[in-house]
């Protein structure tokens, strides 16, 4: 195989890949959407984690919402809790990496967040420790997952939201993340802002 047919098969396998989870996933992209605008028009915030390429996904979606997405508007209550290498290495120390998500969110969180988690495999136990405690905050759960991802899923109770790329390769469930957060950024300032003058 040349080099420039493996790059045809990336791209061809990642646009079949958003291809499926458009067909999957338009409804819960639109009802995650429209739960964190009913949190945010509440006052209050959306929080997000997520490790490795998955925190990049996590910063992507507080930048866009804190910062600004595609238009100039107000500055919107985001939390990525992936960013604070002092607070994150301090728990690892002190406690366990299983705890890095869940302290901040016992310190953070308030009944009525969101807590978007991003994961693309199986091995999140930090992840999973973190919706554990949002729960019991009366933190709803949207939860970017891929098919291996089946402890997390087992976590989500019927109030919350997975969004499962249809999809075992760990790339292209990731790439199909960012895609949807961008799609949710959309959606909220298209909700809260487009009657602004």
């Amino acid at each position: 195989m040349t080099l420039q047919n493996r790059i045809i098969n990336q791209f061809t396998d990642s646009i079949q890949t958003k291809q499926d989870a458009l067909g999957e996933l338009c409804e819960l992209i639109e009802l995650a959407s429209q739960r964190m605008v009913s949190a945010l028009l509440n006052d209050r915030k959306i929080l997000t984690c997520g490790n490795g390429r998955s925190a990049a996904s996590a910063q992507l979606l507080s930048s866009n919402l804190m910062n600004h997405f595609e238009r100039d508007r107000p500055s919107l209550p985001a939390i990525a809790l992936t960013t604070d290498t002092t607070t994150l290495t301090a728990i690892t120390n002190d406690y366990s990496y299983e705890e890095v998500f869940s302290k901040p969110i016992r310190s953070l969180g308030q009944s009525g967040d969101v807590l978007v988690t991003y994961t693309d495999g199986n091995h999140s136990s930090n992840i999973a420790k973190a919706i554990v405690i949002a729960h019991s905050k009366d933190i709803s759960i949207i939860s970017f997952t891929g098919e291996k991802s089946e402890v997390i899923s087992g976590l989500l109770t019927e109030r919350d939201l997975e969004i499962r790329v249809p999809s075992g390769s760990a790339i292209r469930t990731f790439e199909v993340h960012v895609l949807i957060t961008n799609c949710l950024c959309d959606l909220i300032d298209h909700q809260l802002f487009d009657g602004m003058g």
